[in-house]
């Protein structure tokens, strides 16, 4: 008998917005204002930790070591938070229905924002928040306390390249942000916009008392705009798998580019060829459509008007794509995590293996152009985000993961014997055992290996980062190598390290 576990989980509803011109307008205007914040807040931090590093070398050059430099200078200096920053704009930045609105209506030193009326204040202070996480990401991975790989300094947002996207919260004892119906979603400022999808499961559960709704995230996607509801949702879940699940056991998934998976047994009991999952090769599909509207956009003036609508459509085209991609994997991980009681896949360096073959000057690669295709198939069937899915939503319907060793041969090893063959190109799409005769597709192969050998994943087993950080160079915006190695003083008050 299953026994169901009362738990809170954060969950976001996504809906596709029907704005009307006017809303459309506002929309981009809190995305502007959102964007600029970034940039205000993420500016005067870059100013601190210049000044920090300036008093640093001058306290080295008077002949204090390092280490008792970055001390003295960390007692002086400090990285203004989020706090810090809101209370100085609120100081400067102005208000335009009392000065004007004609910059010669304003007196005195320039106010950097004094539209701030017109748009949401939850736009600014989620803006602060992201920047205080862009820098606390950069130093986390610099001094190795944030897992994965490396996170560059933060960087400016640019309007045209930088995604349109903004933030709103409320107070959730007395909420802005609900549904308005079924077919609207009410937020501050903004009102009531129409949407295309339904918010029926959203609005049921919060009638129902089960979901409270946190915050809503807005942003562009193509030529839509889309709303992302934040959702605290009190479910249902399973401590163990049910019988079903149970009945089927465990799958191996094996990924990979000709079919976007090969199962261990079939998905469909009732139908044996669904060992394999077809890949919809989503980028292929639309590659000629694309290759035309970039040719075409590749021909237009920069900073023209012929530009910004040639990149509007590549951008809707990129959309799309993504758009089924996810699709995809979501009814692939959502009919694993519900039908089987483990899934086992591998862990994969999807970083190395789509790394590009070009080497370099003194050791040039061998088939750049091949590998490149084969990079795009790769990232085309996106293997990282398969594995996100299938565990956040393994724990939401009573299954596990399980992970096999990086390093398991899982294709040079036979199923039925346990026999490592030395070598096995890629061009052999069969598995021969020389040992006990076996014949078995590669990939359905590889994927029993993996079922078998897998090992539950354990909650929270993430190691960081220790790899060394590479040497200094010019940045990217004119700031000196040095200054993008060095870590901030953190809040403590404490000195940064360099590795």
């Amino acid at each position: 008998m299953n026994y169901a576990l009362l738990q809170e989980t954060l969950q976001a509803f996504k809906f596709a917005l029907d704005p009307t011109p006017a809303q459309e307008a506002d929309l981009n205007r809190h995305a502007g204002a959102a964007r600029w914040a970034f940039n205000w807040a993420l500016a005067r931090k870059i100013a601190a930790h210049r000044e920090w590093r300036t008093r640093v070398d001058a306290l080295t050059e008077g002949g204090l070591s390092e280490r008792d430099a970055r001390k003295k200078a960390s007692a002086s200096v400090r990285i203004p938070g989020q706090a810090t920053i809101k209370k100085h704009l609120n100081q400067v930045k102005g208000d335009s229905r009392l000065d004007g609105e004609h910059p010669d209506g304003f007196h005195g030193p320039f106010l950097p924002c004094p539209w701030w009326h017109e748009v949401s204040t939850y736009a600014f202070q989620s803006a602060f928040y992201d920047a205080d996480a862009a820098f606390k990401n950069w130093f986390d991975s610099l001094t190795g306390r944030r897992a994965g790989r490396a996170v560059g300094y933060p960087r400016f947002k640019k309007k045209g390249r930088a995604r349109d996207s903004f933030r709103l919260h409320h107070d959730v004892k007395k909420p802005t942000i609900r549904p308005d119906g079924y077919r609207r979603l009410i937020m501050p400022r903004l009102g009531s916009v129409r949407i295309h999808d339904s918010t029926k499961r959203l609005s049921r559960l919060i009638a129902k008392g089960q979901a409270i709704v946190q915050s809503v995230t807005v942003s562009r996607g193509g030529n839509r705009w889309y709303a992302s509801v934040l959702v605290k949702v009190t479910r249902d879940i399973p401590d163990k798998p049910t019988r079903a699940q149970t009945e089927h056991g465990t799958v191996g998934v094996d990924w990979g580019t000709s079919h976007l998976a090969t199962l261990s047994q079939p998905l469909d009991p009732t139908n044996p060829a669904s060992v394999h999952v077809d890949n919809p090769r989503h980028l292929n599909a639309a590659t000629r459509q694309l290759a035309k509207a970039q040719r075409a956009l590749s021909r237009t003036q920069r900073g023209s008007n012929r530009r910004t609508r040639a990149a509007r459509r590549v951008g809707v085209i990129q959309h799309r794509i993504a758009t089924r991609r996810a699709t995809t994997i979501h009814q692939l991980t959502k009919q694993l995590a519900c039908r089987f009681a483990t899934v086992a896949v591998e862990d994969l360096n999807v970083t190395g293996m789509s790394a590009s073959a070009k080497g370099t000057v003194e050791k040039p690669g061998r088939r750049v152009r091949q590998k490149a295709g084969l990079n795009r198939a790769i990232l085309d069937a996106s293997p990282g985000e398969l594995r996100r899915q299938l565990t956040y939503k393994t724990s939401w319907y009573g299954s596990s993961l399980a992970v096999a060793d990086r390093w398991l041969p899982s294709s040079k090893t036979c199923s039925a014997c346990g026999t490592v063959k030395p070598t096995l190109p890629l061009a052999e799409r069969e598995y021969h055992c020389t040992n006990c005769g076996l014949t078995i597709d590669r990939d359905l192969n590889a994927a029993i290996n993996i079922a078998r050998h897998a090992v539950p994943l354990v909650e929270g087993d993430v190691k960081a980062r220790r790899s060394p950080v590479s040497p200094a160079r010019e940045g990217r915006h004119g700031r000196a190598g040095r200054q993008t190695r060095e870590g901030p003083p953190p809040p403590d008050g404490g000195s940064p390290r360099r590795e």
